[in-house]
């Protein structure tokens, strides 16, 4: 019986000894015991964190759905179309039935969404890309988050950037303007979201995805194919920018505009581009003043020429002179075709400083001095720039 209880108090003493080092360890720090009683707080506290980061990350973007797609459009347009009836048409080489007969040409009524836009006033301007408008004899609408088909009055293109402000009369449409960020303090790595109509078919769609560059140079083309212009110091973003995109948001976290998107690459995967909204900013302000776009003009087509692509080829950096427009301001100054153009004003032409950049700091009959890479020689032009038509 004496061995009884003197086992039961030992027990009784190394439960109690156990209790006590549990409560030191965790209170006063002691680690004796994670040998045999690992701690978990630690790692649960960690899966924790990350559950709430994924949770906040969701719930953020989720708002900024909820607030911006409203405001977001759908662009279409109705347009004449030559179409050659097959059938009317068989091919005689032999000469057995007379020849061949001519084919039967039909021009019919064609509509396609096209594109993507966003409300900027209550009043009904909308924003969308130059390139999606771009077909002067054709007729275009919008269509609204709630369905409400609009037909676009006005257009107003931006001569310079791949920008376009469309006017509607909302009617009894709700218009819900966008709230406009600043793209001067991006940074790579920062969560974006992308909203727009996909592939002209899947309206209000939604992606997401991160910062992937900044300052990039890109040609933006129409949607009928054909180059539109050059476009420097643009948004990277491996958020999905599918045909039917363009002109859509792209957002911050906060559900603010920071970008329009723009285009996506033809030769890779998850690269698309959005136009800087800082950018954007500008010329709404110009054409809010003006109410037409009053911009610079120089008057060539070119291709920024990058730090490797110019050692290779033993030349200074700048903007190669692909075309000449005639008459314009750079005709006129004695710019030529494969020109180097390398400074504007002193300043320095290069991947992250282009030439659209220092143009369109610049005012309408500006004259700027020119420096000029041209058969090996420097050269030295002045240039008066003009409105752009």
């Amino acid at each position: 019986m004496k061995k009884k209880s003197t086992i039961a108090a030992l027990i009784v003493v190394l439960a109690v000894g156990v209790l006590g080092g549990v409560l030191g360890d965790r209170l006063l720090g002691y680690k004796v015991l994670d040998k045999w009683l690992p701690r978990k707080t630690e790692v649960e506290d960690s899966s924790r964190e990350v559950i709430r980061e994924v949770l906040q990350e969701e719930n953020a973007v989720i708002r900024v759905v909820d607030e911006v797609t409203p405001s977001v459009v759908t662009v279409g347009v109705k347009r004449t179309q030559k179409i050659i009836d097959p059938g009317s048409f068989f091919s005689d080489p032999f000469g057995f039935f007379g020849g061949q007969s001519e084919p039967t040409i039909e021009e019919r009524r064609v509509e396609l969404n096209i594109g993507s836009g966003f409300i900027i006033d209550a009043s009904g301007l909308l924003v969308t890309n130059k390139h999606v408008v771009n077909d002067l004899e054709a007729e275009y609408w919008v269509i609204t988050a709630n369905d409400d088909e609009l037909k676009v009055e006005k257009i107003y293109r931006d001569p310079v950037s791949d920008l376009a402000i469309l006017k509607v009369s909302p009617g009894g449409a709700f218009f819900k303007p966008v709230r406009l960020g600043d793209s001067s303090n991006l940074k790579v790595g920062q969560v974006v979201i992308a909203i727009g109509t996909a592939l002209g078919e899947f309206r209000s769609t939604v992606t997401t995805g991160v910062i992937s560059g900044l300052g990039r140079g890109i040609s933006a083309g129409s949607p009928f194919g054909g180059l539109s212009e050059r476009l420097d110091n643009v948004i990277q973003t491996d958020a999905a920018i599918n045909p039917g995109n363009s002109g859509g948001p792209l957002l911050n976290s906060s559900g603010e505009v920071i970008g329009v998107n723009v285009a996506m690459s033809r030769a890779g995967e998850n690269i698309g581009f959005a136009i800087p909204i800082n950018i954007i900013k500008e010329s709404i302000d110009n054409f809010n003043a003006t109410g037409k776009f009053s911009r610079p003009f120089l008057g060539v087509r070119y291709q920024m020429l990058d730090k490797r692509t110019a050692i290779l080829n033993n030349v200074p950096q700048g903007a190669y002179i692909v075309d000449v427009v005639e008459d314009s301001p750079a005709d006129k100054a004695g710019v030529e075709e494969n020109d180097i153009i390398t400074k504007i004003d002193g300043k320095q032409l290069n991947e992250k400083n282009g030439l659209a950049d220092e143009i369109g700091n610049k005012k309408v009959n500006d004259e700027v001095g020119l420096e000029v890479y041209r058969d090996g020689q420097e050269i030295t032009l002045e240039a008066k720039l003009e409105e752009a038509g």
